[in-house]
């Protein structure tokens, strides 16, 4: 599967106009954040591989914290395929479920030396054989290493963004949310686009607790935000007596 292979699945059919409302979104979320990036920190596209595996229930800061030393301890693959589980779970341990994922990144990493050359697949395919890799990860990892969208990224921020903003019907699971916003923005914008809707939602749309009565993009697309207030006459001073 290549960037410009087909979808293998069919997209929900989008007006043109939802689609216009879409691109009018994707102007102001860019010129919002023009350098929206990939919060996790790596060098080597099996480090992403394996941080998005640890921000699974996890913060992507927490997941920075303690990528540095797994990182400096297994630099290539071959080394996290050499080692045990037990040995890798000290350095996820503040993860949460480490002992799942040490075991899922132990896994997906022998797989890498004895079914890729020790490289990291490039096809959607390949990556789901990997231990603690489904979509949203194989997005991640093709996107942002590779260059190709075959995909686009869902993760909680996303999610809550897509039905706040009308982007897919209320009851959508995260599988159909998914081709909604690969249906309505176009494939080339797929993963510049998930960072600055995840910039949105930490900044902005948040679950709890945002600012969207008064943030420009929330107003227009957001049905949830608040209108803002007109503003009122003065109260006239009472006279005393």
């Amino acid at each position: 599967m290549t960037a410009e292979s087909p979808i293998p699945f069919a997209l929900p059919r989008v007006s043109p106009a939802a689609k216009a409302r879409a691109a009018e979104l994707h102007a102001m979320l860019r010129a919002r954040y023009p350098d929206a990036h990939c919060a996790l920190n790596w060098r080597q596209p099996h480090e992403l591989l394996i941080a998005t595996i640890l921000s699974a229930q996890a913060t992507d800061a927490g997941v920075n914290k303690a990528t540095p030393a797994l990182f400096a301890r297994f630099p290539r693959p071959a080394d996290y395929a050499r080692a045990t589980p037990g040995e890798i779970e000290p350095y996820v341990k503040t993860c949460g479920f480490f002992r799942n994922k040490a075991r899922a990144i132990h896994e997906s990493m022998v797989s890498l030396v004895e079914r890729f050359g020790g490289e990291v697949p490039r096809t959607m395919d390949d990556l789901l054989t990997l231990r603690g890799v489904a979509r949203k990860t194989a997005n991640v990892v093709l996107g942002n290493c590779f260059g190709i969208n075959v995909g686009f990224v869902v993760d909680t921020h996303i999610e809550r963004l897509a039905r706040r903003m009308g982007l897919c019907p209320p009851s959508a699971t995260v599988a159909m949310i998914e081709r909604h916003l690969m249906a309505r923005f176009p494939r080339q914008s797929w993963c510049e686009l998930s960072h600055q809707f995840i910039a949105h939602g930490r900044a902005v749309c948040k679950a709890r607790g945002g600012t969207c009565e008064n943030d420009p993009i929330c107003q227009r697309f957001c049905a949830n935000a608040r209108p803002r207030k007109a503003p009122g006459k003065p109260r006239a001073a009472k006279r005393k007596t």
